[in-house]
């Protein structure tokens, strides 16, 4: 911090000291010298400015005002041989200079992003498969269901894991807090595990978006770059990419996708754990963790029992079915018959 001060001063100083040698006001040294100061002030504040601008955008600026410049330089030098003296030919001879490099620094600013390498070598390498990139955020690598899908072979493509999603996993590693720190933890294990997997592409994806801050509009924007999809079962991530346009695949919709559906009427049978909300109300769960809510099985908590489908709600969180306790027919006996004598 100290050096880069020192720079800047130093910079300043040496600004002023043009400004007192060639005099470019015209109104005395204090005027040059405030003068001097101005300039060096506005170039360091841009110079700060240009510090989150990425360095494609900037070399895209500078490459289109570049091409521009001969091209607009031609057509002034044209409408000056063909006008002559004319005021209007030499007035659109200027504009025509100023703004031509203009509009060459604006459209090379605003797609700046073809000169990254990443998108460079793609064009090179047009003739090769399209890659499909799955951008994996913090939530779904702690989670650790993406590993199990990974093995099945379902999901197709690069994994990409982003350098601020590993900073981020770092820090709840980090943290004081036990329960944060194991979840960081175990969220850099499944990252391991994914690694070795040896039919599992992984790409550790060094873009920065120093201009954004939020690790998911991050996501976002790496998403928009590659381009690809984002892998989360985070529900508001979830939102914010789809107004965005982003596609995303949630863990979450996919496990309630894969539930076995339950008929009304259909028998299974199930382990009452706890008392519902309702009176009388036992709840019980499935292997893949559906709650089941029981009429009148309060009390059969701790037993197991078989039910009955009465019906079935799906919800944002999930599926919930409910039920009655399935009660077995009473056997019946022999029937006894009458004759008409009575016996």
């Amino acid at each position: 911090m100290g050096w880069s001060l020192l720079i800047r001063v130093g910079c300043m100083a040496a600004v002023m000291g043009m400004a007192l040698v060639w005099r470019p006001s015209g109104l005395g040294p204090a005027a040059d010298a405030f003068l001097g100061l101005a300039v060096a002030l506005l170039a360091l504040w841009g110079g700060h400015r240009m510090q989150a601008v990425p360095l494609s955008h900037i070399g895209g600026a500078l490459l289109g005002g570049a091409l521009t410049l001969p091209v607009a330089q031609s057509l002034g030098d044209a409408l000056l041989a063909a006008g002559g003296g004319d005021p209007r030919v030499s007035f659109l001879q200027a504009v025509v200079r100023l703004l031509g490099p203009a509009l060459g620094f604006s459209l090379g600013w605003q797609h700046g992003q073809w000169l990254e390498p990443a998108r460079l070598l793609s064009q090179f390498r047009a003739a090769a498969p399209e890659r499909h990139y799955k951008i994996l955020d913090t939530s779904v690598i702690i989670d650790g269901r993406i590993a199990d899908l990974c093995q099945t072979g379902f999901l197709e493509g690069t994994l990409v894991i982003p350098q601020f999603v590993l900073r981020e996993l770092q820090n709840v590693a980090d943290s004081t807090d036990a329960s944060r720190r194991n979840r960081g933890r175990r969220g850099l294990d499944i990252l391991q595990k994914i690694q070795k997997m040896a039919d599992t592409d992984v790409l550790i994806s060094d873009l920065e978006f120093p201009e954004v801050r939020e690790v998911d509009l991050k996501l976002i924007e790496l998403a928009r770059r590659l381009p690809g999809s984002i892998v989360t079962n985070d529900l508001n991530l979830n939102k914010v990419a789809q107004v965005r346009g982003v596609p995303v695949l949630n863990i979450n919709e996919l496990a309630n996708a894969l539930k076995p559906v339950a008929l009304p009427g259909e028998l299974m049978r199930v382990a009452i754990l706890k008392e519902g909300k309702e009176p009388n109300q036992g709840v019980a769960y499935l292997d893949d963790g559906t709650m089941v809510v029981v009429d009148h099985a309060r009390r059969m908590i701790g037993r197991t029992v078989d039910i009955s489908v009465t019906s079935v709600l799906q919800t944002s969180a999930g599926k919930m079915i409910f039920g009655r306790l399935h009660e077995a027919p009473a056997p019946q006996g022999p029937v006894a018959v009458s004759t008409s004598d009575g016996h």
